[in-house]
């Protein structure tokens, strides 16, 4: 399961159980991990001084915690996070590793994390508050209030309808205004019907500059397929190809 699909399934959960939904983020995650135990040699990770510091050959500088760029940052992370939550006494869904669930006072808590991005939901606002208190004293983040953006995704809830709306409108006004889109007409359907394309549509020598602009639509395509546009999806394999 993708973090999209884990993201919109959990969403969709809060929905239909009237949860209230938080969205919390960590500050330099990476550099919040523990070192893993094999890091290194013996667990020891030793670095060069930053540029612009003199060198002493008399010492040498070991790392306390990860860093951005650290092969295993990434890991050391997730491990670190992985068992606070075990703590708490949170366990995965199936084969997803980011996506977590545990029951506190007879409430059940749904939550999921991208890297150093969170979000949990809770039917009840005293055990949602308190859980999440917990999260930001054991790592050092903010509160950004109910859930409104995520992914590059805006959220609208509807407790008294029941109902959650995703979108990427800014994400797609800025694709349209980034090539030169904007100006042209809507239509009614992604791609023409009946359409068949081939490589012998392909001009077999593409300048580079088109070849760039052609792949940078495409790849941006492609974000709006996973998340919210899955409309798109037929015309987004085609024009991959």
């Amino acid at each position: 399961m993708s973090a999209a699909s884990g993201f919109r399934t959990i969403l969709s959960l809060a929905t239909q159980l009237d949860m209230f939904t938080d969205h919390v983020d960590i500050s330099h995650a990476f550099a919040q991990g523990e070192l893993l135990p094999r890091d290194g040699h013996n667990g020891n990770v030793y670095i060069s001084s930053p540029p612009g510091y003199d060198e002493d050959s008399r010492y040498f500088n070991r790392l306390l915690k990860p860093l951005y760029g650290v092969p295993s940052a990434a890991r050391a992370w997730h491990t670190t996070m992985s068992a606070f939550l075990q703590r708490e006494g949170c366990e995965t869904v199936g084969f997803e590793k980011s996506m977590w669930r545990v029951v506190i006072d007879g409430h059940r808590i749904l939550l999921g994390a991208h890297i150093d991005d969170f979000f949990i939901s809770c039917a009840s606002r005293p055990v949602l508050d308190d859980f999440r208190k917990r999260l930001l004293e054991a790592f050092e983040g903010t509160y950004e209030g109910p859930l409104k953006h995520y992914l590059g995704c805006e959220i609208t809830r509807d407790h008294i309808a029941g109902t959650s709306t995703l979108s990427q409108k800014h994400y797609a006004e800025e694709i349209l205004r980034l090539y030169e889109f904007w100006d042209i007409l809507p239509r009614n359907t992604p791609m023409k019907p009946n359409t068949r394309l081939s490589k012998h549509d392909c001009d077999p020598n593409p300048k580079p500059v088109f070849h760039r602009r052609y792949r940078g639509i495409v790849g941006s395509l492609g974000y709006l397929v996973t998340m919210t546009r899955s409309d798109l999806a037929w015309s987004y394999s085609e024009l991959s190809k």
